[in-house]
């Protein structure tokens, strides 16, 4: 609880002189893996919405982002494997205004629908999901950056290991004036 409020004090804090926001809409080609055997690599969008508060070389704030993954049925046999979040939480970055980067980390959580398996030992379920994730920006033009790598850990409430996806993603970020 005394995290929470310290960093409450820091965004508002950042709110204040010299502080400095910034909005950016992104979109990734994200491939996920599960860690069960025998899953094949899901592929597909992810899309989000990001509001940093900044002062100095950090800053804090939110993100908002969903992705749309699958894998489709292979030679008729029915493998068709998907992964769909929708998810929100914190964020934070780093800006070294000398370098055209911006490492960041976040920790998200929200609704995730998981199908994967075949016949009688399908799982499809809707369940709370939590992840956490960091990656790299680099700036190409002034509003343009290329998110050059980022990697994501995932966890499905009540599910075992064997559900857990790895995601590496890479894309554009739009940041807004």
């Amino acid at each position: 609880m005394r995290l929470f409020r310290v960093l409450v004090l820091v965004g508002l804090f950042g709110l204040g002189v010299g502080a400095r926001a910034q909005t950016g809409v992104y979109a990734e080609f994200t491939g996920a893996k599960l860690s069960s055997a025998n899953t094949a690599w899901m592929f597909g969008p992810t899309f989000g919405l990001y509001h940093d508060h900044g002062l100095g070389l950090v800053a804090l704030g939110f993100d908002v982002r969903g992705s749309v993954l699958g894998r489709g049925a292979t030679n008729g046999a029915g493998s068709d494997e998907s992964l769909d979040t929708l998810q929100v939480g914190v964020r934070g970055a780093v800006t070294p205004h000398v370098l055209p980067i911006k490492p960041y980390a976040e920790l998200l959580g929200g609704l995730g629908h998981l199908k994967t398996g075949q016949g009688s030992a399908t799982t499809s379920t809707n369940k709370f999901s939590y992840q956490v994730l960091g990656g790299v920006d680099f700036t190409i033009f002034p509003r343009l950056d290329w998110r050059v790598v980022e990697f994501s850990y995932e966890r499905f409430q009540g599910l075992g290991d064997g559900y857990a996806p790895k995601q590496l993603s890479t894309g554009l970020v739009f940041r807004l004036p």
